[in-house]
């Protein structure tokens, strides 16, 4: 009985067993953490996302005018019919996608090919090399609208604009002045060309830093087999930068269907209407037609276009995760 008892005592005294610190309260503590931490992006994500794209559907669906002392009137899915297949709005804002789709089909493969040329050029380990990365990354730096005016000095369209005297010296004056931004056949290309200029460093930027992570040792294996530089290039280069070169293209892309600063400042979307875009057909209808409802069906069937493009390019261009 006395062994009994002390056996009882001993249980009884003895305290609970902590909960293991195990795999179960590891996971719980990082989903914790990472919650935390990922909590202010969905933050910016539904006020600045989320809750706008809502605010677009609902405007699109009614007849808003700004300031108008007349409440906002249902219109259902008539602003979409309109920009869609009216006869009178539906070839501006097709025309508008059309010039988005120009661009983007050019800038999008000249810009990339153009920033993996400068950054395999710019990573070499040569004195002053930093400043060379500098002068071609600082045309990122200023804004779109600064840019834009000094290019339309560039493109002035008589003998005094830059371009024109260029061309004029270098061919002896055989090559008569140019209305760059008010010729149908010139304006679209001379945005273009302004358009890779100034975004061509922020992909060179993001190419160099994945040329900078690929590993020497694949170069030192490469040159012990006498590869040539275009076999390095090929077989090495290329495979390790997949992933960065589909990201490179997936932003230009989205970057180059956002285009409407050099549209606004060059050429108001003329001449007859060879570089409006849908962004600038948007921002007009909202302001100078003054019908915010139908600029918001505009804007959502753009977003859903864009997010469309996407997601085919995500399925086509897969990463690589190994």
């Amino acid at each position: 009985m006395a062994t009994d008892a002390t056996v009882a005592d001993v249980v009884h005294d003895t305290p609970p067993a902590a909960a293991p610190d195990g795999p179960v309260g590891s996971s719980q503590r990082d989903t914790r953490a990472g919650i935390l931490m990922a909590l202010p992006a969905l933050i910016g994500l539904l006020l600045f996302v989320v809750i706008p794209f809502i605010l677009a559907i609902w405007l699109s669906m009614n007849n808003v005018k700004l300031g108008s002392p007349r409440p906002p009137k249902f219109v259902g899915f008539e602003q979409y019919q309109r920009i869609l297949f009216d006869s009178q709005f539906a070839p501006t804002f097709w025309r508008s996608l059309l010039n988005n789709a120009i661009f983007a089909f050019v800038v999008v493969p000249v810009q990339t090919a153009m920033a993996l040329g400068i950054a395999l050029l710019l990573n070499r380990p040569l004195r002053g090399m930093g400043a060379f990365r500098t002068m071609f990354f600082m045309p990122v730096v200023f804004p779109m609208a600064l840019v834009a005016v000094i290019w339309k000095l560039i493109y002035a369209r008589d003998e005094s604009g830059l371009l024109n005297s260029a061309l004029s010296a270098i061919s002896g004056g055989a090559i008569a002045p140019q209305d760059w931004l008010g010729d149908s056949t010139w304006a679209l290309l001379s945005i273009i060309v302004l358009s890779i200029w100034q975004g061509v460093g922020f992909q060179m930027v993001i190419i160099l830093a994945g040329l900078q992570g690929i590993p020497s040792t694949l170069y030192e294996a490469a040159a012990i087999d006498k590869a040539s530089a275009w076999n390095q290039f090929r077989f090495i280069t290329l495979p390790q930068l997949r992933n960065t070169l589909i990201f490179v293209v997936m932003v230009t892309t989205i970057l180059a269907f956002r285009l409407f600063d050099q549209v606004y400042i060059l050429t108001q979307g003329g001449p007859q209407d060879s570089t409006t875009t849908v962004m600038y057909q948007a921002v007009t209808t909202a302001f100078d037609a003054n019908n915010v409802g139908r600029a918001s069906a505009i804007t959502v069937v753009f977003f859903l276009i864009v997010l469309s493009l996407t997601l085919i390019q995500r399925k086509v261009l897969k990463e690589d995760v190994n």
